[in-house]
């Protein structure tokens, strides 16, 4: 699918934030550790969840999705022998399934992950904590798998885990290692964010303790066997959330989004306030799964200029990995010079010079830094989408905010974590048409 853009309108209404793609890829495969029926609400129809589905499926699991969202997921007898591995190896969340797989096979292979193109994305920090607790994963290049082998975990007492790497799916991973292993695993350094808080209240909801949810220091107190019927919903999706905050920023528009969690939000919003940008905040309340605090924001017409500091991610509580690509379309529309550092990735900051093409003024400093001058008047052009979800997306916001007809090639990438998402802009005034 290509996307056909005619740019340079002023966008309005109002759009509400979906279902995070990270959580409910966890989600996905935390159910694997539940011998009863799982049921997720309101699970995102994107093609990352798609991906998870068909593996799944493929070693025996039965798949159930209504088309209120309500997916439905019941494990027979997991057989790896049939495992669709060129679905496994469009997701780099299928490392996801080592740590639930572990507790039902002492010995298998995954396909390897591969999903956003960024570069060298290490596993050690999953490599690292799993062998902690008894798990050995290794890579498999001539075959392009990962082996797993599962020994014992420690005996007795306390183990204790330090993560040297703030991982959010590293987390995840120990996390669901932990869950099913009696006794208490301490998790130091853990990811405290979004999509990990996910994982810990459905595993509470499984009988699983987890004491320090929301910290970098959590305490599982793992439990023998799960086998029980679980109800839960996943909480909206921060990036998503992001994504419209930048489209109405780099348009110039005014625009409503429902549903943000906030927590997730709140330090990319003040950065945005010191580069000028004014926006109203409603009242909070609760999602549905009684922990993530959500909000409306209306993003307002506002004339921006560069920040006084560079825009770099850090672990939560910082601007969070996935949301700093975002700032790159704005900066080109901020007056002075913004610095983005992703640091992070060894490969995507030359994804962001892609803009080049839409007009904008742009220096790649090193493989992470990027220097953006603004503001530039974008003119239209044709791209293909590099493989990687959010830097093909900020193409698409530059692409609306520019002025002429632009073709965005190949967009599978966004629409690994994006639904609909043509559909949507268009409601708010967006020309975005799907072309084959």
């Amino acid at each position: 699918m290509n996307y056909k853009v005619i740019g340079g309108k002023k966008l309005s209404g109002s759009v509400t934030t979906n279902i995070s793609k990270n959580a409910a890829v966890a989600l996905l495969a935390a159910s694997l550790l539940n011998r009863g029926t799982t049921t997720l609400k309101r699970m995102p129809r994107i093609e990352e969840v798609k991906r998870l589905i068909e593996v799944l499926e493929s070693i025996g699991v039965k798949v159930e999705w209504s088309e209120s969202g309500e997916m439905t997921i019941t494990p027979d007898a997991v057989n790896l022998s049939n495992i669709n591995k060129e679905s496994a190896g469009k997701t780099r969340s299928i490392a996801l399934f080592a740590a639930p797989l572990a507790h039902l096979f002492s010995s298998f292979d995954l396909p390897a992950p591969t999903g956003c193109d960024l570069g060298k994305r290490s596993l050690g920090a999953h490599v690292d904590a799993l062998a902690r607790l008894g798990i050995t994963l290794e890579g498999n290049e001539e075959k392009h798998t990962y082996h797993v082998e599962v020994g014992d975990p420690p005996a007795g007492g306390l183990r204790e885990i330090i993560m040297y790497e703030a991982s959010d799916t590293g987390t995840e991973n120990v996390l669901m290692a932990a869950a099913k292993i009696p006794g208490k695993t301490v998790i130091k350094y853990a990811s405290a964010n979004y999509q990990v808080r996910d994982l810990c209240g459905f595993l509470e909801k499984c009988g699983v303790k987890i004491e320090g949810v929301g910290t970098t220091t959590l305490t599982v107190h793992g439990v023998e066997d799960i086998n029980t019927s679980v109800v839960y919903a996943p909480s909206e999706d921060p990036i998503e959330s992001m994504f419209f905050i930048s489209l109405a920023a780099t348009t110039g528009s005014e625009l409503s989004i429902e549903r943000c969690p906030i927590d997730f939000l709140e330090l990319e919003l003040l950065t945005l306030e010191h580069m000028g940008l004014s926006y109203r905040r409603g009242k909070d309340y609760m999602a549905e799964n009684g922990s993530a605090r959500l909000c409306g924001l209306t993003v307002l017409r506002s004339e921006l200029h560069a920040p006084p500091e560079k825009i770099a991610p850090r672990p939560y509580p910082g601007i969070n990995i996935d949301n700093l690509p975002y700032f790159v379309p704005i900066a080109t529309q901020a007056k002075g010079t913004t610095l983005i550092h992703d640091w992070v990735y060894e490969g995507r900051a030359k994804h962001y010079m892609e803009m080049v093409k839409l007009g904008a003024k742009m220096t790649q400093i090193d493989p992470h830094r990027v220097e953006i001058e603004g503001p530039t008047k974008l003119h239209g052009a044709d791209i293909k989408a590099p493989p990687a979800l959010r830097p093909a997306t900020l193409l698409l916001i530059g692409m609306l905010a520019a002025e002429g007809e632009s073709t965005l090639y190949d967009v599978y990438p966004i629409n690994r974590g994006y639904e609909n998402l043509h559909e949507r802009l268009t409601k708010l005034g967006a020309s975005v048409e799907a072309v084959e």
